[in-house]
């Protein structure tokens, strides 16, 4: 499974580096693009804070109840058993 997030997480990585290099050779910069969608540097960083202060307590919440559910079950997984 990690091979699979590696894999796609550079995937992603080499297709932004490569939108981002044709975006600039056309002279776009990130700042022209976030004013024609509307949004300035304020009102990102108040968009990221509003979604993080609602998505940590619910995280936090279900972490409280997914952890000790997942760690009884591999304590009780019969010995030798692997998922791969």
């Amino acid at each position: 499974m990690l091979g699979r997030l590696t894999r796609t997480v550079v995937k992603v990585l080499v297709a932004s580096l490569i939108v981002g290099t044709i975006l600039e050779h056309f002279g776009l910069t990130p700042d022209e693009l976030m004013r024609a969608a509307g949004l300035s540097t304020a009102r990102l960083e108040e968009l990221a804070r509003a979604g993080l202060a609602w998505a940590l307590p619910n995280l936090l919440l279900g972490a409280l109840v997914i952890v000790p559910v997942w760690f009884v079950l591999y304590l009780f997984r019969p010995p030798g058993e692997s998922r791969d």
